[in-house]
């Protein structure tokens, strides 16, 4: 299992690494001949950084490993109580349904640990048409931030690159949310 992650992983960065080669970011210029195997579809985007696909007849909730965007509003519910939204939060969750939302066919990729603490699966999506690496994707626009945590670390510096790109040119939550 470990292997075969291994060599996912390495498929991806390749790709990735090929549309950087002529200057061009990935994310701008995938095209069908970029496109990757589905592993799942989208049954919903519940904000921008958590999804709900189903696996094979069985659904799933799927955090986006290596990044962080802020929290949208939550209503009252048993003992938690309402919560406001956090600046561009719903920006965010407006911009991840734009890259990929219900019916969407997309890859999911681990990395060392698959889950979290709540038991959603942490993975790396990539929109399966074309090979958008969505994760990236909402880094790189200003959408959201790194977040790593120890061993999911495989994108890390992709992520700090593009967030640090995204915060130089004042994008999305870097100019809204001072």
């Amino acid at each position: 299992m470990r292997r075969a992650t291994a060599l996912a992983f390495t498929v991806t960065v390749t790709v990735i690494g090929a549309g950087c080669a002529g200057g061009e970011d990935p994310a701008v210029t995938a095209s069908a001949a970029d496109a990757v195997a589905a592993n799942a579809i989208v049954e919903r985007v519940v904000d921008g950084d958590t999804i709900d696909v189903v696996i094979d007849g069985t659904e799933e909730r799927v955090r986006l490993t290596g990044i962080d965007t802020p929290e949208i509003a939550h209503e009252a519910s048993g003992d938690r109580p309402a919560k406001e939204a956090e600046c561009f939060a719903d920006e965010a969750h407006a911009y991840a349904r734009s890259l990929i939302d219900t019916g969407d066919s997309v890859r999911l990729e681990r990395d060392v640990v698959g889950r979290d603490d709540y038991g959603r699966l942490l993975a790396y999506v990539y929109r399966s048409a074309d090979g958008v690496f969505v994760n990236y994707e909402l880094v790189r626009q200003g959408y959201a931030t790194p977040l790593s945590i120890e061993p999911n670390t495989t994108y890390a510096d992709l992520m700090v690159e593009a967030a640090t790109a995204a915060e130089r040119s004042d994008l999305g939550l870097w100019q809204a949310c001072r």
